[in-house]
């Protein structure tokens, strides 16, 4: 825990960040040249994740979670400063015009690569006028054209149905940053503005202080929230997209107020406050930090608004103004860890930042001052960005565990199939992080049961695993196998995971573990405070015992391990491990050694949906493709061993093994398609040559 926090950055998200920790209890300070030009006063207001059509499924995940939180984090804040943030749950209509009827409306703003699906959107418009449509968390409108006029007068000739949102809503940005600054005054947060950060000092892997126009600015712990200047300070791909606006004003003749929701078309958006404006916005224009509006720029924003609302064109224009979101290549932004151990990272936002400000703050807060990372940030680590030698290809192997095989995914289609243009759309999966440390790899392997030391060498190898499991009690009693195993391995390319296998209580668990701490300290792995916590009672069925896993967790946890425990597939147990601080669980498939597969399915199913912590799938697993069912499940990674090491050839099947756990985990990226009780042909049915 640190009680000192220093924030470059005074924007919506920087400042937000420094509310929570303050609230937590933490001492802030916020640098920042000039508060009131963020780009948080150049937005529109829109809290807009189902508009916004987004395809990632983190992405949307940690939207609709901040949509989830805003009512309460607005009220909060209002509670605070007694200031009303303009917190409005209007919904959010989009449009749609006849061209885009058979396309899914991409040609309108909504971003992230994502289109609403080609065949819903047919089935849609030869249903119901008022047809709800439901996703996992929120549920849609089709409205006809009819319906749609209706409900909201006005809208252009050419509209021919649209969407209807009713979860999304709008804020007054401009009113909500001066509440955010509001509420960090009257907390106490430190805010020094007119500081421009010039550089960030950094010494082995630490950051010691900013370097500012004033002088050193130090702390124990720092947050980089600097949006679309990230860049200057720390090498990141964030770049700054310019974005013009305007708002016009309904005129005061005009009584009742002509429009009252959010209206997202194509390359437009409408949004009406209720002080008679009526925002307009936006461009998205690659030109740096170039400033100022343009009558281009305008223009283009002008046309597409009326188009869509026509009277919008007799109201005076209030207002023209520009801002700079900061975008990142995938356009998703960069949370949590830094490549230093004190930075913190909360940046990127692009569109989204007023929308993702209360989820960023408590990801962020939970993650500086208690010490617990939501896996949802795993998603927006920002080492998705390193290492890409390839743009086609997915490495299955990581290059701490140089494989003389290499294999690629392109190699594995034919080339009569593949171009170098379309062979293989790559994922946007990130590392695997376990307790702040990352992984590439999603395949842990053990070092038992082999017939040799080198082909338990090989078989490391060729899984391209980061992870190895070591039998602490056997390896100081040189249990048959385990002979010269610590020497056998290089442990300064692969991470060691003591484990305190042949344990039958608590009690010996918990001493074992601190041997194996002291084990890796030996082989030069000072900071690995990692253990994989088994207590298990019964020699023959191997079961662990769910009492003294608990209660081993919970003193390890309090003596600063980052624990790992083997448990049954028991979504109660697996909970109150995660609630004792356990940086995992990991439920057994079936039986330790037994080969069987996945035996306890429904239950794994329950313990992944309800996890805040990684999920390993340990032991039972004993061919590929059961391990790819694991992980096309939504396991966050394996331990396999016997399946590998009891193979005619080992090292053969730890490359198998490898590719499957890589296949499986692109399967769940890329979502499998929905099951269904009838049969659907997989080529149309429509324009066929009559008989």
């Amino acid at each position: 825990m640190t009680n000192d926090v220093l924030i470059i950055g005074g924007g919506i998200i920087g400042l937000a960040i420094a509310v929570e920790l303050k609230l937590r209890g933490a001492k802030v300070i916020v640098t920042s040249r000039d508060f009131h030009a963020a780009a948080t006063h150049a937005a529109a207001g829109m809290l807009a994740p189902d508009a916004e059509n987004i395809s990632n499924q983190a992405m949307q995940d940690l939207c609709w979670r901040s949509r989830s939180i805003y009512a309460d984090w607005t009220h909060k804040l209002e509670q605070l400063t007694g200031v009303n943030t303009g917190y409005w749950p209007c919904g959010i209509l989009a449009p749609v015009y006849e061209e885009d009827t058979g396309t899914g409306g991409q040609g309108r703003q909504g971003g992230y690569g994502g289109q609403r699906d080609t065949e819903i959107i047919v089935d849609r418009f030869t249903a119901s006028p008022l047809h709800p449509v439901t996703a996992s968390s929120t549920t849609t409108y089709w409205l006809d054209k009819e319906t749609i006029h209706q409900y909201q007068p006005g809208l252009g000739e050419e509209v021919t149905g649209g969407w209807w949102y009713p979860e999304d809503a709008q804020v007054d940005n401009r009113v909500l940053a001066k509440a955010l600054l509001g509420a960090a005054q009257s907390l106490g947060v430190e805010l020094k503005e007119g500081i421009a950060v010039e550089g960030i000092l950094q010494q082995q892997g630490q950051v010691v202080g900013v370097q500012t126009n004033a002088g050193i600015l130090r702390a124990e712990h720092y947050v980089l929230a600097t949006g679309a200047w990230t860049n200057q300070l720390f090498p990141l791909p964030v770049r700054p997209t310019k974005g013009q606006m305007l708002n016009v004003r309904v005129p005061e003749a005009i009584a009742q107020l002509p429009l009252t929701r959010v209206l997202f078309g194509q390359d437009i958006y409408i949004v009406p406050k209720r002080n008679r404006r009526i925002i307009i916005g936006a461009t998205i224009e690659d030109v740096g930090f170039t400033p100022h509006n343009t009558p281009a720029g305008i223009q283009t924003l002008l046309q597409a608004a009326i188009r869509l609302y026509p009277q919008i064109q007799d109201y005076p224009i209030e207002e023209l103004w520009w801002g700079f979101r900061p975008a990142t290549p995938d356009e998703l932004p960069i949370l949590g860890h830094s490549p230093c151990q004190n930075l913190t990272l909360a940046t990127g936002h692009y569109r989204n930042g007023i929308l993702l400000a209360p989820v960023t703050a408590a990801l962020i807060a939970d993650l500086i001052w208690e010490q617990k990372s939501d896996p949802l940030l795993s998603h927006f680590h920002y080492s998705r960005f390193q290492n890409k030698s390839s743009t086609s290809s997915v490495m299955l192997t990581h290059p701490l565990t140089a494989s003389p095989h290499k294999t690629q995914v392109n190699s594995l289609i034919p080339k009569s199939e593949a171009s170098p243009e379309k062979s293989f759309v790559p994922t946007t999966d990130t590392p695997l992080v376990i307790a702040g440390k990352t992984f590439t790899s999603r395949l842990m392997t053990g070092t038992g049961k082999y017939r040799s030391i080198e082909e338990m060498q090989q078989s490391v190898v060729e899984s391209g695993c980061q992870i190895v499991t070591v039998a602490v009690r056997r390896v100081q009693t040189k249990a048959p196998g385990h002979e010269g195993l610590a020497e056998a391995l290089d442990w300064a390319k692969i991470w060691m995971l003591p484990n305190t296998a042949g344990c039958k209580t608590a009690e010996e668990a918990i001493r074992v573990a601190r041997l194996g701490r002291e084990m890796a300290k030996l082989l030069g792995q000072e900071d690995n405070n990692f253990v994989k916590l088994e207590v298990i009672p019964d020699p023959k069925y191997l079961l662990p015992d769910p009492i003294g896993t608990l209660q081993a967790a919970e003193q390890l946890v309090k003596e600063g391990f980052a624990v790992l425990p083997y448990i049954n597939a028991d979504p109660m147990l697996a909970k109150r491990l995660e609630e004792v601080g356990c940086a995992t669980v990991m439920p057994l498939a079936s039986p330790i050694g037994s080969g069987q597969g996945l035996k306890t399915t429904a239950n794994i199913q329950i313990i992944i949906e309800n996890a805040n912590v990684p999920v390993v799938v340990d032991a039972g697993i004993g061919s590929p493709s059961q391990a790819a069912q694991a992980m096309e499940m939504g396991a966050d990674a394996l331990l396999i061993n016997s399946a590998i090491a009891l193979a005619k050839n080992p090292p053969l099947m730890a490359r198998a093994m490898n590719m499957a756990a890589v296949a499986g985990r692109i399967a769940f990226v890329a979502g499998r398609m929905p099951i269904k009780d009838y049969a659907s042909a997989s080529s149309p049915v429509t324009g066929t040559i009559a008989n």
